[in-house]
C-alpha cells in the first residue's frame, strides 16, 4: 500500500511538471505574415528579396527622388521578377545578377535589416553596384502593412505592402553603424568615400515618423 500510494504521487508529480513545461508551448503561437515581417524582414521563412530597393530608388542614380515606391513583398519573394541568386553574407542579405545591358558587369544589390522603430516603421541599410567601383548606401525608412487585392478570377488575396517614406544617402562606400533608439535612427559614420576624399567620421539623428 505504502509502494503504491508513492507510485501514485510521483506520476502526479510527473503529471504536474509536464502540464507546467508544456503549457508555454503551447501558448506560443506562430507569427502572423505581417509581424514576421516586422521583425526579420522574411517572408515564409525567406529573405525579402533585395533587389526591390534596386527598384524603390536605389538603383536609379539619375532621379532625385523615388517612382517606384510600394512593392508587395508577399509576392515579390519567390517570383520569378527577382529570382536572381540570394545569399547571406553575416548580417547582409545579398542579390546579384549580370547587367543586362552588359554581360560583362555584375550588379549587386544588398541590404541589412536593422530592426523596428516603437512606431513599428522598419529601418534597413542598403547598398548598391551597378558593377563599377563605386558602391552607394543608403538608410531607408519603410512601412510595413497588410493589404488586399483581386486576382484575374475576381478572388481576394493578401498583399504585404512595404513602402520607403524616406531614403538617405548615406555615400559610396559607406562604412559605420547604424542603431535604433526608440524613434530616434542614430548614424554613425566612421569612413567611405566623399569627392575622391576619405571621409571624416561623423554622427547624425533621425527622426523616424510616419508622413
Amino acid at each position: 500500500m505504502v509502494e503504491a500510494t508513492v507510485n501514485q504521487r510521483l506520476a502526479a508529480l510527473l503529471l504536474v511538471c509536464c502540464l507546467m513545461l508544456g503549457a508555454p508551448l503551447a501558448s506560443a503561437k506562430p507569427l502572423s505574415p505581417i509581424d514576421e515581417l516586422r521583425t526579420g524582414f522574411t517572408v515564409g521563412g525567406e529573405p525579402v528579396p533585395p533587389e526591390i530597393f534596386r527598384d524603390m530608388g536605389d538603383g536609379d542614380l539619375a532621379d532625385s527622388g523615388s517612382v517606384v515606391v510600394t512593392i508587395d513583398v508577399k509576392a515579390a519573394t519567390g517570383s520569378n521578377l527577382y529570382a536572381d541568386p540570394i545569399k547571406r553574407s553575416g548580417a547582409w542579405v545579398v542579390q546579384t545578377r549580370q547587367d543586362p545591358n552588359d554581360r560583362s558587369l555584375t550588379q549587386e544589390q544588398a541590404y541589412r535589416f536593422i530592426g523596428v522603430t516603437a512606431n513599428k516603421l522598419l529601418v534597413a541599410v542598403t547598398s548598391y553596384s551597378g558593377g563599377g567601383s563605386g558602391v552607394f548606401y543608403s538608410l531607408h525608412i519603410l512601412t510595413a502593412e497588410r493589404g488586399g487585392g483581386f486576382d484575374s478570377d475576381g478572388k481576394r488575396y493578401e498583399r504585404l505592402n512595404v513602402t520607403t517614406i524616406r531614403s538617405v544617402p548615406l555615400g559610396d562606400r559607406w562604412a559605420g553603424e547604424v542603431k535604433i533608439d526608440g524613434n530616434t535612427i542614430a548614424v554613425a559614420t566612421t569612413g567611405g568615400v566623399s569627392a575622391g576624399r576619405g571621409r571624416t567620421p561623423s554622427t547624425m539623428a533621425i527622426k523616424a515618423e510616419r508622413p
